[in-house]
């Protein structure tokens, strides 16, 4: 499968760019959303159970 193959016809081509732009657009996306597994695993007091209590 190469781009610049000379028989796939011209609307396929631009059909083909449009989806790999569209893929690297969501790839950034979800790079950007991302949240680091160190951040994921870090253990953080949840104290919001207290307040009604004090």
């Amino acid at each position: 499968m190469n781009d610049d193959t000379p028989n796939q016809p011209r609307g396929e081509q631009i059909q083909q760019a449009e989806r790999e732009a569209a893929r690297q657009r969501i790839l950034a996306q979800a790079e950007a959303d991302r949240v680091p597994a160190e951040e994921t695993t870090r253990a953080v007091p949840d104290r919001r159970w207290r307040r009604g209590r004090q």
